[in-house]
């Protein structure tokens, strides 16, 4: 007897130091993928600036202070480009890019809220190029031959004299957090997609939830138990299991050529998506509705309630934390789906943010999936940036799910 109590013991602590073993790989696997994608894309949040002594002539802009005093709107029409292209010209003597193509737009708007700045020179930080700006973070072997390296001998050295004579900062990169798409890696951001995954889930939430939450009372508290609800629970099951990009294939059948409704839209996202979303949260929603006690509906009977203020005033109330705890998960779910968006043709390349639901968007995981397939290394850099954005997200879902389901838990 003590030999068999002393190989159960053995079996115990096997069995824990087991447990421990897997949950000790899970947490290094996870810690692991941390670190490697916070290390590729943290310096997509820095931007490396040139100073540029830039001359805001007004025979070459085409306009004076005078007249975009008079008319603010004259700076749409002005020549900012060419004003940037020959100052850095006249600064650095040199054919190398310098500063990227879209840095006209700073230039701009400092003489928008300045007019009086039109006919001076003014030293002004623009945004370099992706290879200087790359250079500048260190993403860049230089030991590796120049045929092996993403930037020319030439490029090298000009990024070398600016950094000796002090004419480079990194600061952070508003762009990459305030901007949409564009296709030079320093000018690209994420906040039209962000804005887009945004409206995407709106309309998913306010779709999913609702039905989802009614159908699951429905089928628990007022449904007859026969053939038709066991072929609906099975069906419910099945879909939950069913690959997303099925969901996706449905919405381009249905709701693009069948309702003509308009394609990369987040109106027809969040409804592909709340397809997908549905039964995730008619089976969360019926597991809180089994789990509030019998005693409480008895109770209520029993003093004259209807069944109507019975799920209302009793069942609702106690399985709603498990409802939204479901919802939030099937919603952060939704989030990181990629294929359904891009069935329904949100991979649209787009340079402007999304104002409504029914105009052109993207969504993160698209854009991420878009930027991981360009071969330029800036590119790369923002979609490790991107998917911190995505982890960053995710992780504030499942907290607020764990907080909600803590917060409103009543324990019998």
């Amino acid at each position: 007897m003590q030999a068999r109590i002393r190989r159960r013991y053995a079996q115990e602590r096997n069995f824990r130091l087991m447990g421990l073993a897997a949950l000790s790989i899970a947490i290094g696997f996870l810690l692991f993928l941390m670190a490697t994608v916070i290390a590729s894309g943290w310096t997509s949040f820095v931007q490396t600036r040139v100073l540029v002594p830039v001359t805001l002539s007004p025979e070459r802009l085409g306009v004076t202070a005078e007249a975009v005093k008079a008319d603010p709107a004259l700076l749409r029409r002005a020549n900012f480009q060419g004003v940037v292209s020959d100052s850095v010209e006249q600064a650095f003597r040199t054919d190398v890019g310098i500063v990227s193509d879209g840095a006209w737009l700073a230039v701009r708007e400092a003489v928008e809220e300045d007019p009086g700045l039109i006919g001076q020179t003014t030293e002004m930080w623009l945004i370099t190029t992706s290879n200087l700006d790359q250079l500048a973070k260190g993403r860049i072997d230089l030991e590796a031959g120049e045929a092996d390296r993403p930037v020319s001998d030439a490029e090298v050295a000009v990024w070398r004299k600016l950094s000796a004579e002090g004419k480079l900062e990194k600061g952070l990169n508003g762009t990459f957090l305030t901007s949409a798409d564009s296709v030079d890696p320093e000018l690209a951001g994420i906040w039209g997609a962000l804005k887009g995954s945004f409206l995407t889930l709106v309309v998913t939430l306010l779709i999913s939830f609702p039905v989802g939450v009614l159908a699951a009372i429905y089928l628990e508290e007022f449904a007859a138990k026969n053939r038709w609800t066991d072929i609906i629970e099975v069906s419910i099951n099945n879909l939950a299991a069913v690959p997303s990009i099925i969901f996706g294939l449905l919405g381009l059948a249905v709701f693009l050529n069948t309702l003509n409704m308009p394609r990369s839209a987040p109106i027809v996202g969040g409804l592909t998506l709340a397809l997908m979303t549905l039964p995730v949260i008619v089976i969360a929603s019926r597991a809180a509705i089994k789990a509030v006690p019998p005693s409480i509906r008895d109770a209520a009977l029993g003093i004259g309630a209807s069944r109507v203020q019975v799920v209302t005033h009793h069942v609702l109330p106690l399985a709603l934390p498990g409802m939204l705890t479901g919802t939030i998960l099937g919603m952060a779910r939704a989030l990181g789906e990629t294929a359904p968006l891009l069935m329904i043709g949100m991979r649209a390349f787009l340079t402007s943010v999304p104002q409504g639901f029914t105009q052109p968007a993207t969504a993160l995981p698209v854009q991420i999936f878009i930027w991981s397939d360009n071969v330029s290394r800036g590119f790369v850099e923002k979609t490790s940036g991107a998917i911190i954005v995505l982890l960053v997200f995710l992780l504030t879902i499942n907290s607020l799910a764990i907080y909600l389901r803590n917060r409103f838990e009543v324990r019998w």
